[in-house]
């Protein structure tokens, strides 16, 4: 999978008509672990005035059914930047094992806290009827991508961690991890098809049930005042928390 993207993606155009390489570069630049507030507020800005322009073209039937935010995603997953265990290990010294892994997944559960308060912060949208994804907030579809990612690199970077190496080209090693998120399970690289189901039709109805649950997630942002800030990170640290632990015991287990 891709390495860390440098680049100040939120100053560029994007690079074809639809955004799409701009897109998945801001998701990937999203999941670092030491981004300050100011720029990923900045950067989730513009990550939702690119999903608003991507919604008004697939319509309302793809947004209903979640198909956006999974497409999106699977497209965004090369360019999430994955550590290796010896990148990991140099990035937090003397930690190996489970201390590792503890120290990835309360890594992950700050991002995605990070992402929960800055979503409630800044929205200011009320709902007078049951929120959809099709009337909801471009803003509150970005936070659930980022959520998404974060928890996407994670899941990964746990691989790594406890000695099961994903093999594959970045496309295929992506669509892997992002359907291992969608099932909430380890990947095992001996099982058949392991890799090419993650291309199914299966692993994609998968994902989009899977964003759309975590999209309702979201939604608990969008509280008065900062209280869905609060209500926001609490529910995303929570859920990143129990993710985890369900893909390291069946990582444990291979």
């Amino acid at each position: 999978m891709a390495g860390e993207v440098e680049k100040r993606h939120d100053d560029v155009e994007p690079a074809h008509g639809d955004g799409s390489t701009e897109f998945g570069e801001l998701i990937g630049r999203l999941t670092d672990d030491d981004m300050d507030r100011e720029t990923r507020g900045r950067l989730l800005g513009r990550l939702a005035g690119l999903l608003g322009q991507s919604a008004r073209k697939v319509g309302a039937a793809g947004l209903a059914r979640g198909r956006l935010l999974g497409d999106l995603l699977m497209e965004a997953a090369p360019h999430i930047p994955i550590r290796d265990l010896e990148t990991l290990q140099a990035h937090h010294p003397g930690l190996m094992g489970e201390e590792l892994a503890d120290k990835l997944v309360k890594v992950a559960g700050n991002g995605t806290t990070a992402v929960g308060a800055a979503g409630g912060a800044l929205a200011a949208v009320q709902f007078t009827a049951p929120p959809l994804l099709l009337t909801a907030p471009a803003q509150l579809a970005a936070e659930t991508l980022v959520i998404a990612a974060i928890e996407v690199k994670m899941i990964a970077e746990l691989h790594e961690v406890y000695g099961v190496r994903v093999q594959g080209s970045g496309t295929a090693r992506g669509a892997a991890f992002v359907t291992a998120w969608a099932r909430q399970r380890g990947i095992n690289p001996l099982e058949a098809g392991s890799l090419t189901s993650a291309l199914g039709t299966a692993a994609k109805t998968a994902l989009r049930k899977r964003m759309l649950r975590t999209f309702g997630r979201s939604l608990g942002t969008m509280g008065p005042f900062l209280t869905g800030a609060a209500a926001g990170a609490a529910l995303n640290r929570t859920a990143t928390k129990a993710l985890a632990a369900k893909v390291r015991n069946d990582l444990r287990a291979l």
